[in-house]
């Protein structure tokens, strides 16, 4: 534990534009934008309007907060891009994407996804783990949906895949506030290396 509160004024949610079957995921969504926003705490997420992504938008406009998409120029309309958000930035690959993302928060929040999502979070993991940031990196374990995600993690610094140093970079909550308070006293690895923007 650090001796004082690291601030999030802004999270990078990594969620999906899909939207399932069961009504919990959008809630949660929904529910996850509104709760950050009613704490003061800014919105980086995918730029589109569409399942968890569009929720979790809307969720935190409802509240007054701050939302700041990003989003790739081709998929501006494949994902409908949010124009409701407080400011959109288009960008030209995922790589840049995934760079403002970093670049524009103090933390990252990975809730319920698919592919594009576990993209996400393990580049922000593997960011961490070659110096580009030092910033605490959460899994939302809502409804035990990444129960066996977390297991195989494990399975991977067990068998020394991970180094031990780095096994407490993914944070992990079942609920939102719990999950918060682990980012703010988030304290960083050692990393292998330290890399730069133009290194990545």
């Amino acid at each position: 534990m650090s001796g004082s509160a690291r601030p999030l004024n802004r999270i990078a949610i990594y969620c999906g534009a899909a939207t399932p079957p069961d009504p919990r995921y959008i809630e949660l969504a929904r529910d996850v934008g509104s709760e950050l926003a009613r704490r003061g705490i800014g919105v980086v997420y995918g730029g589109g309007r569409l399942g968890l992504m569009g929720a979790l938008a809307q969720g935190a406009l409802g509240e007054g907060g701050e939302v700041i998409g990003v989003i790739p120029h081709a998929m501006v309309e494949r994902e409908f891009a949010n124009h409701d958000c407080t400011q959109l930035i288009t960008v030209d690959t995922m790589h840049q994407r995934k760079q403002r993302f970093t670049d524009l928060a103090d933390g990252f929040i990975t809730l319920p996804g698919g592919m594009g999502t576990m993209d996400e979070l393990f580049e922000a993991l593997s960011w961490a783990q070659i110096g580009y940031h030092d910033k605490p990196v959460g899994l939302l374990n809502a409804f035990g949906f990444y129960d066996d995600l977390i297991a195989f993690v494990n399975r991977m610094a067990d068998t020394g895949f991970v180094r031990a140093t780095h096994r407490e970079i993914l944070q992990v909550a079942d609920s939102l506030p719990e999950l918060l308070g682990k980012l703010a006293s988030y304290v960083p690895n050692t990393p292998i290396y330290r890399m730069s923007a133009d290194e990545l």
